[in-house]
């Protein structure tokens, strides 16, 4: 009783961490940069498919918490996929049962690959918001009027926006990734271990 639920403890753990240690570089003023007019849209959206990928990586480690402690004491819910697995091979010769062992994994393992594929989608985000960060810095730069003192302050200042939209972008999807990918790792873990523990049963 003392291991049930361990998967969605450690989600939980790595989450809060993650959590506090936002807020408090959001306290010490490092986020400052990210609330400007330029960088809010994209950001929120870098950020809204980062919570969609974090919801749905923890529905599936609770999922596999669930099952896991279910296939350990031996009871596993006849309409889980433990339970499907053991209904399916009761009687089956050797060379059914590996093949739906082999079935089992492939899609236990394909179910969590969503997960993965949306934190490589923060990835790509960051990059977007890169390539827009230096369009908007060179859209400001004209060679012509730069010989002009008076038009030498507006240049520089689109520069600076454009720069800071390319770097603060690529900074939230590369944080939130590795925050993502941490959790998926959890989810990885959970999956091997129900593979290997519905394997035990049989």
């Amino acid at each position: 009783m003392l291991y049930r639920y361990l998967l969605f403890v450690r989600f939980v753990l790595v989450n809060t961490v993650a959590t506090a240690l936002l807020v408090a570089a959001y306290l010490q003023g490092w986020l400052d940069g990210v609330f400007t007019a330029y960088l809010m849209e994209l950001s929120a959206v870098i950020f809204l498919v980062f919570l969609y990928g974090l919801v749905l990586c923890g529905a599936k480690i609770w999922r596999h918490s669930v099952e896991l402690n279910d296939v350990k004491a031996g009871t596993p819910d006849p309409r889980s996929r433990a339970g499907r697995y053991l209904s399916q091979i009761r009687g089956a010769n050797p060379e059914n049962r590996s093949i739906k062992a082999d079935a089992l994994r492939l899609k236990l393992t394909d179910r969590i690959a969503g997960v993965r594929h949306i934190a490589n989608a923060l990835v790509f985000l960051g990059l977007i918001g890169t390539v827009i960060g230096f369009i908007i810095a060179l859209s400001g730069v004209d060679p012509a009027a730069a010989t002009e003192v008076e038009n030498v302050a507006t240049m520089i200042s689109t520069l600076i926006k454009g720069m800071s939209v390319a770097m603060y972008t690529t900074l939230i999807g590369s944080v939130l990734y590795i925050w993502l990918i941490i959790n998926y790792r959890i989810l990885v873990t959970g999956t091997v271990d129900l593979i290997a523990t519905i394997m035990e049963l049989v």
